[in-house]
């Protein structure tokens, strides 16, 4: 097991975070700090968790409700690259499918399954709110791509290699 506890630098930014709360509110800086977390270990295992949770001063069970809710947060460990497709209807209609489709083609996966070399998985995902600009897509739950096209989608490849 690695070490699950948050680095200095981790816990700098979280308490920049928590500079945006009144201090009797800092389990309001959790999905922030979850976020900060991952960036650090790549994934959240329990034992970070606890630690965010500990930071927070918050019950663990309460940081994985909000871990386990939402899907911008890895469980377990997975690819360098997580790149996630709009397939809400909106989406689905005006390419999301297409684009799905030519993702899996080009990586050899399905969904939630990472590439052999551990670069990317591909991941379904909800309403990213930019409908009018499909197809959208998420990677590494930082950077919205719009309008992707397979050459854009192959160059977004290239780029992340």
């Amino acid at each position: 097991m690695s070490d699950a506890r948050l680095s200095p630098e981790s816990l700098r930014r979280i308490d920049r975070e928590l500079g945006k709360y009144p201090p009797d509110q800092k389990q309001s800086a959790v999905m922030a700090a979850l976020a900060i977390a991952q960036d650090q270990h790549g994934w959240l295992a329990p034992e970070t968790m606890q630690a965010v949770a500990d930071y927070l001063g918050m019950p663990a069970v309460a940081v994985q409700e909000v871990a386990t809710f939402y899907n911008m947060y890895n469980l377990k460990p997975t690819a360098r690259h997580k790149i996630t497709v709009c397939t809400n209807l909106p989406c689905a209609l005006s390419g999301g499918t297409h684009a799905a489709a030519h993702l899996k083609e080009r990586l050899g996966v399905g969904w939630r399954e990472a590439t052999a070399d551990g670069r990317f998985v591909l991941v379904e995902g909800e309403c990213m709110g930019a409908c009018g600009d499909a197809p959208v897509l998420l990677v590494n739950n930082k950077r919205m791509m719009s309008f992707m096209s397979d050459e854009k989608l192959d160059r977004m490849l290239e780029d992340l290699k």
